[in-house]
């Protein structure tokens, strides 16, 4: 059943399509309880889903098997998954809400710059050091929050939102060409 799904080509975005639908498990299970057995379930399982946006992403270059679903759907994923897990953190009061609106604008801010870039014909610019940063602190933070590890989650949710805005900054500054028009 799976064998056209797991082929070398097609088995990065297999993960990809695993990570979306791991999305809905990790909500249900923080949904339909609040107890700390729950949160370690759902840090798992967001564990598991963050690995996978690593690795598709990984063997999607090392095989030189990077398809349009993958870049589409892979940093779609990538942000469902975060923009859920921080919407259930602040739900469940371990994340302010300004810092989990701060991270989602940005998300959306800079997909929304992607997208642009693309359509004046742009290449989109790579993921910088900042990026790469943000994308592991904001994790991890989810990860140690959910595992009640307050403390060092607490650290790498400020971490994550330093470098979430810096990125954004870096990642507006390296396409500033595109608005060079807007305020004459």
């Amino acid at each position: 059943m799976f064998e056209k799904y797991t082929t070398k080509e097609n088995f990065p975005n297999f993960l990809t399509v695993i990570r979306i639908i791991m999305i809905p498990i990790f909500l249900l299970i923080l949904s339909v309880s609040d107890s700390l057995w729950a949160h370690v379930i759902a840090g798992i399982i967001f564990a598991v889903a963050s690995f996978t946006d690593y690795l598709d992403g990984y063997l999607a270059r090392k095989w030189g098997v990077v398809t349009n679903f993958g870049k589409f759907a892979d940093p779609l994923a990538d942000k469902m998954l975060v923009m859920s897990a921080f919407i259930m953190l602040v739900e469940l009061g371990f994340v302010p809400g300004w810092v989990a609106s701060l991270i989602i604008c940005r998300e959306l801010a800079v997909t929304g710059l992607r997208l642009l870039l693309v359509e004046q014909g742009g290449e989109v610019l790579a993921a910088a050091m900042p990026g790469k940063i943000k994308t592991f602190t904001q994790m991890f933070a989810i990860i140690f929050l959910l595992f009640h590890w307050s403390l060092l989650g607490q650290i790498f949710l400020y971490v994550a939102l330093f470098f979430t805005l810096y990125s954004g900054y870096d990642y507006f500054k390296g396409a500033s060409f595109l608005f060079k028009d807007t305020f004459k």
